[in-house]
């Protein structure tokens, strides 16, 4: 296998995931043009050879090591693979789904990237107008993805799945299912051998599998990026807020890297009661833990639907003195009339940012609000796939502190 030119790894886009996965293959090709370039330039040093001489003696390995008879393209300088798998998604009048792969995979690294929570009209082959899918629509269609890769003879399939279907529903309150954890070993069953997902809403789901490995990612970075972009985090007297006992490792973690004081939020809910709209909360009561009086308070979470919570947490935040709040979303979902409702808070004051992550759909109207901020994880899901696919150590991409340090170092970018 090929360092440079990785004819193996193939990159099937779900209709959910489309926009996304063009974003992360954009950012392949950019990886692996950089790599190539950095090679023949190393090869040319060490050799004492022209630069296009050795760009040829690569172009001639590779092609000596591929299995096509006919070569594409000239040999004169890097020729990126299109790693998209062309395929044919079709809905059927009574709610089945298809999937036909144009092209084949048999031997292939195949990720199968797939927004379980893109609400957006989505096209399918003879659908005039498109389709709005459920979450549950998107997972069938993920089903029927995956089984006919496995038939097509893909080597191995993982799966890119940045919102986890089910996430919640991780252990029992009372006489309910443990549905994050069995559709993982539907996955699993299936014959998938690895999903990557982004800040998994709990740890608990990552020790039900059996064989599958689950990759659970972090856009602490990329989110502080952005943050540092509209704020100087080494001069801001800031305080990390976890919103509630769940994120109190999210949080710890961005309190260590930015070397600032954690609060924690503590709340009663009635979990009784079903939340439908951002007025409609399950608290029952809540409490500070630490000072944010005249400070800049800044509020990190997995995902944010309705709201509710986080608009009352804002408020309470708000009435002990907060001097400025910014949170930081890694799913931004915004369902129901969550925008309308977030939009009522910024005008009352409750807040200065909503930062959130381009891994799911957000709504269209949502990226034009002044408010929120969009932080780019595609790069990061571009290397994840990249090292796994040569077999390559995660671990530089599941700590991000020493790259927050450098920026951090660096002031304001």
């Amino acid at each position: 296998m090929s360092f440079s030119k990785p004819t193996t790894l193939g990159i099937i886009a779900c209709p959910g995931g489309d926009k996304f996965a063009d974003s992360i293959i954009a950012h392949l090709k950019t990886i692996y043009s950089r790599r190539f370039d950095k090679k023949a330039y190393g090869i040319a040093k060490l050799y004492g050879l022209d630069k296009e001489i050795a760009v040829k003696e690569l172009n001639l390995s590779n092609d000596l090591n591929s299995h096509r008879v006919k070569t594409i393209g000239d040999g004169k300088s890097y020729r990126i693979p299109s790693f998209k798998v062309p395929c044919k998604f079709t809905k059927f009048a009574n709610g089945e789904f298809k999937t036909e792969i144009l092209n084949s995979v048999r031997g292939k690294d195949v990720f199968i990237i797939q927004d379980v929570e893109n609400r957006a009209v989505l096209p399918f082959s003879g659908a005039e107008k498109g389709h709005i899918l459920s979450v549950n629509d998107h997972i069938f269609n993920l089903f029927v993805t995956i089984d006919a890769a496995i038939q097509c003879g893909a080597r191995r399939v993982t799966l890119v799945m940045p919102a986890y279907p089910y996430a919640r529903q991780h252990k029992k309150k009372g006489r309910e299912g443990l549905t994050a954890s069995s559709l993982g070993r539907i996955f699993e069953n299936m014959g998938v051998h690895r999903i990557i997902t982004l800040d998994l809403h709990s740890k608990e789901i990552e020790h039900t599998f059996d064989r599958l490995h689950l990759e659970n990612m972090h856009a602490s970075y990329q989110i502080l990026r952005k943050l540092n972009a509209h704020f100087n985090l080494s001069a801001e007297d800031l305080v990390v807020v976890s919103p509630d006992t769940g994120a109190i490792d999210r949080n710890k973690y961005f309190a260590n890297s930015l070397q600032k004081p954690l609060a924690l939020l503590y709340k009663e809910r009635d979990y009784s009661k079903v939340t439908t709209s951002a007025n409609d909360s399950n608290i029952i009561s809540a409490r500070l833990l630490g000072d944010v009086k005249g400070k800049t308070v800044f509020i990190a979470d997995d995902m944010l639907g309705t709201g509710g919570t986080l608009i009352k947490a804002m408020r309470l935040i708000k009435d002990l003195g907060a001097n400025k709040i910014v949170c930081a979303i890694s799913l931004p979902l915004f369902t129901g009339n969550a925008i309308e409702h977030f939009d009522s808070a910024y005008k009352e004051g409750l807040f200065d940012y909503i930062i959130g992550t381009n891994a799911v759909a957000a709504p269209e109207e949502l990226q034009k609000r002044s408010w929120y901020l969009n932080a780019n994880v595609s790069n990061l899901f571009a290397r994840v796939i990249s090292r796994l696919h040569h077999n390559r150590s995660l671990s530089p991409l599941l700590d991000n502190n020493k790259m927050i340090q450098r920026m951090l170092a660096s002031g304001r970018n």
